[in-house]
């Protein structure tokens, strides 16, 4: 079974090849963002990060996965098609709820078993990272951005923090940035740069900004180191 998540404003076009034998089959769950209003679910739904993964980073479930998902879409469906009543609305609300906490582990539990494709994305985001500060790229275009590494790995900026996180424990972000603050520490013990130029080389505009990184992923100033 495949599971897929759009969101408000997205575009789904269904396909269908005439040479394949079988009917497709499945189910399409739409929600409209007003049903969510005045719930908890409103606030944070943003915290799923799987409404922004590109179409070929959809979730894959096994037999058992898929069954625990088919229940849930019934019990919608059952809530739906009954009296709707003051408790339906509550009800729908948790199924949904419910429904989004299973994606989450079961995301995680892809990540992990598809080991070997997701240490392949890891091992080419640190060749990526070395390139473009062994080519100084970032004296030109400043330091790398997520949007830039996730084009870059042909997968989304949410699915590739998502699958960072699981193997290692940190986002993109924090792996970009913990590979700005190697290279300064390289530069600042081995060089007599000044902190100015370091920040320079390695694509900060402002000096601050580089300062006050360094400090919070060292607790010392880049003097100080």
């Amino acid at each position: 079974g495949v599971m897929y998540f759009l969101a408000p404003g997205q575009v789904l076009r269904v396909e269908t090849v005439e040479d394949t034998t079988g009917e497709p089959s499945g189910w399409l769950l739409l929600i409209h963002p007003d049903f969510l209003w005045n719930t908890p679910l409103s606030k944070n739904i943003s915290r799923h990060d799987f409404f922004g993964y590109a179409c070929h980073e959809a979730l894959f479930l096994s037999e058992k996965e898929e069954e625990i998902i088919h229940g849930i879409s019934q019990n919608i469906s059952r809530e739906i098609q009954g009296n709707i009543d003051q408790f339906s609305h509550q009800i729908i609300i948790a199924q949904l709820e419910g429904l989004l906490g299973y994606a989450d582990r079961f995301y995680n539990r892809q990540f992990i078993t598809r080991r070997i494709s997701s240490h392949r994305v890891l091992s080419q985001l640190e060749a990526l990272l070395d390139n473009y500060f062994n080519q100084n790229e970032q004296v030109l275009h400043g330091a790398p951005s997520v949007q830039y590494v996730s084009e870059k790995l042909n997968v989304s900026p949410n699915y590739l923090s998502g699958l960072l996180k699981t193997l290692t424990g940190q986002s993109t972000q924090q792996h970009i940035q913990e590979k700005l603050i190697t290279l300064a520490k390289q530069k600042l013990s081995t060089t007599d740069l000044t902190v100015s130029e370091i920040a320079y080389e390695l694509g900060f505009e402002h000096l601050p900004s580089f300062s006050k990184l360094f400090k919070n992923k060292t607790n010392q100033s880049p003097l100080e180191f």
